[in-house]
């Protein structure tokens, strides 16, 4: 059985989605129970030369939402990148997760193999579609959505590995 990459690229991205959600509720929950604002964790960053919190969400959620976009054929959707709590983050992880769910898969299949050109930072990078799903798109889903996970532990926040593996609950007994 050959696996399709939008099965492969959706189910990803609904666990990681289903994760950001749960750590995101768990760290807005906290937020109410400690009285600290939530600007504080949306800020957040581990290292001086890291991306916050917040940014980590933007990516995670971006980043796959305009490249399946870009797979698909569709119009690359905008994002204004000025969330400034926990609501707006998880609205716009629905926002982005209706957007991949309204892409034709068929389109995201069509031609695995084929040449696909995409702007990456300041250059243009071309490469064979089904590759720019799995080492671009997968790894920068996994990438944001693990720091993302790791400020909020940085920060104190009692989350664990069943928190990261939230997405599989229906598979795993226990989970």
């Amino acid at each position: 059985m050959s696996l399709s990459v939008s099965s492969s690229v959706n189910g990803a991205v609904a666990h990681m989605f289903e994760t950001l959600r749960g750590v995101l509720a768990k760290a807005a929950e906290r937020c109410k129970e400690t009285n600290v604002e939530e600007g504080v964790y949306l800020n957040w960053r581990m290292a001086p030369d890291m991306f916050p919190l917040a940014t980590q969400v933007r990516f995670a959620t971006e980043i796959p939402a305009r490249a399946l976009s870009r797979l698909a054929g569709a119009e690359i959707p905008s994002f204004p990148d000025d969330e400034t709590s926990f609501a707006e983050l998880l609205a716009r992880i629905d926002r982005a997760e209706s957007i991949i769910n309204g892409l034709d898969r068929a389109a995201i299949d069509a031609d695995a193999d084929v040449n696909i050109t995409v702007p990456m930072g300041p250059m243009e990078v071309t490469l064979p579609r089904k590759v720019f799903a799995q080492n671009w798109i997968l790894p920068n889903l996994y990438f944001h959505v693990t720091a993302a996970y790791l400020i909020l532990r940085h920060t104190g926040l009692d989350i664990g590995k069943r928190d990261f593996l939230i997405g599989l609950r229906d598979y795993i007994p226990g989970a």
